[in-house]
């Protein structure tokens, strides 16, 4: 967190700090209100524009000077500059798989094998597992998810509900990886090890996952499967029409997990992945791309515009079923373009509210509540969530709590895991559920459901903070600190 840096001003007050976020929450509920799902495509922005000119100008009246805020602003926007590289690469590769027949093939061989009545629980679990095992939602989303939403819409399930599962079993196998980023950046934030951190989230990792599922698992006996077979039988035949489908076109898959699976970094790793995409397209899907090409003069002339149009425009299908249409008309760095909007928009307003000492000053506010171990976990967990708001990024929700609370846990005579247990509880949970958060943002735009949307779905997102504040209040798992015994 940046301090200002002249005594002479005059320092942020908790009633300046609460004005930004209260215009922020009633323009937002109103962009929702008049827009609905269509809130996140442009509405918000503006929300988040004008929260930040509010919060601007408290500072400049506490006698902050532009420059400083506008140097504050260019690098809160640097940081979000990762994460957009990644979601024009996550739009190139998706445009590039559709065409290449990965997406088209996964879609159909998950219709063969999962039924209905299983559906949303088998994705869950199938998310993590592979989530687990590579450390990474993002790339779990941007891969299997996409496959699991189209299967979904293939067999007429709601896609909400399944993204709702896909995203629990993503941040369920993200959290507990020893390999995800978050995961060994919360232990070392709060000062303990990895694998006590790990060990320790179990308690309240594994409870939230099992209601998941169950939760999952019963909405889905509800399921009428009739019609869904129906669905289903339309839907495999149209995607046989149109594309190649066999198990070569799983390449790109196994190529881009294997590379996950190694820790390698993530834009080669998923523009490694599109390449692959591309060649097999070319080499088994040439109809396909030769018909988004038009009439070119000449046969390779045409594959190549094809492709091309696909890697920054998309791909788009004409098959005559609106819903298999829809699913398929996707893809390309252009479609990444609002979501890149809406992530500018959000880090700024995160930025002005953190070089202001806006931020600075409702988490000391929060901190005149702790009186119990209960209260402090609870306060915790909602800076967490505060933060995952205000700045829209999840690192900065692990990062700044952990540093403002790690004192006051010691004090506490409380565990540092206990404070690494909460960031991840809270901070890595319900980044996905903010439109204008990172996560949130990458989800909407890769599976195609509005955040709000698939929001009431997260039934492990939602569950694990909550667990995590009634293990608080009734000391349940909360480890004592135990001094270190003299050598």
């Amino acid at each position: 967190m940046e301090s200002i840096p002249d005594s002479s001003l005059r320092p942020a007050t908790v009633m300046q700090a609460l004005v930004p976020i209260l215009v922020l929450i009633s323009l937002l509920s109103f962009s929702v209100y008049l827009f609905g799902e269509d809130a996140s495509y442009g509405p918000n922005q503006i929300a988040l524009i004008i929260g930040a000119v509010v919060a601007s100008t408290i500072g400049w009246s506490n006698g902050q000077q532009w420059q400083q805020i506008e140097n504050a602003i260019i690098k809160g926007v640097t940081i979000a500059l990762k994460p957009i590289l990644i979601l024009f690469c996550v739009g190139l590769l998706i445009g590039s798989w559709i065409l290449s027949g990965t997406v088209p093939t996964m879609i159909y061989y998950s219709l063969l094998i999962l039924d209905p009545a299983i559906f949303y629980a088998a994705s869950c679990l199938i998310c993590g597992i592979i989530a687990l095992s590579i450390g990474s939602s993002w790339t779990v989303a941007g891969t299997v998810g996409i496959a699991l939403i189209g299967a979904a819409a293939g067999l007429g399930l709601s896609v909400e509900i399944t993204a709702g599962a896909i995203i629990s079993g993503a941040y369920f196998g993200d959290k507990m990886s020893p390999l995800s980023e978050t995961t060994n950046l919360a232990p070392a934030v709060a000062g303990t090890d990895l694998f006590s951190h790990i060990s320790h989230m179990v308690w309240t990792t594994i409870p939230s996952i099992v209601i998941a599922l169950v939760l999952y698992a019963i909405i889905g006996l509800n399921i009428d499967t009739d019609n869904s077979a129906n669905d289903l039988a339309v839907t495999m035949q149209l995607i046989q029409d149109n594309f190649t489908i066999n198990p070569f076109m799983l390449i790109p898959v196994i190529a881009l997990l294997i590379m996950a699976q190694k820790k390698l970094p993530p834009i080669p790793t998923i523009l490694a992945g599109a390449f692959v995409g591309v060649v097999l397209a070319l080499l088994f899907q040439q109809s396909a791309v030769l018909s988004l090409a038009g009439d070119t003069p000449n046969v390779f002339l045409g594959l190549f515009k094809g492709t091309w149009q696909t890697l920054f425009d998309g791909f788009s299908l004409s098959s005559g079923n609106e819903t298999l249409d829809d699913l398929m008309t996707r893809g390309g760095m252009s479609s990444m373009l609002n979501t890149v909007w809406l992530i500018l928009c959000a880090m700024v307003f995160g930025a002005v509210m953190d070089h202001t000492g806006l931020l600075h000053c409702l988490v000391n506010y929060a901190l005149s509540f702790v009186h119990s171990t209960g209260s402090l976990i609870t306060t915790t967990i909602l800076t967490c969530i505060g933060a995952n708001i205000i700045t829209s990024d999840q690192y900065i929700s692990i990062v700044l709590p952990g540093r403002m609370y790690k004192m006051e846990f010691q004090n506490r005579n409380l565990d540092a895991k206990n404070l690494s247990r909460c960031l991840e509880d809270a901070g890595t949970m319900t980044s996905p559920l903010i439109p204008w958060n990172t996560c949130g943002a990458y989800m909407a735009g890769t599976l195609g459901v509005a955040t709000f949307s698939y929001l009431p779905y997260c039934f492990f997102n939602l569950i694990c903070p909550v667990i995590a504040v009634i293990y608080g209040y009734t000391n349940f798992k909360i480890a004592p600190l135990v001094a270190e015994q003299p050598a």
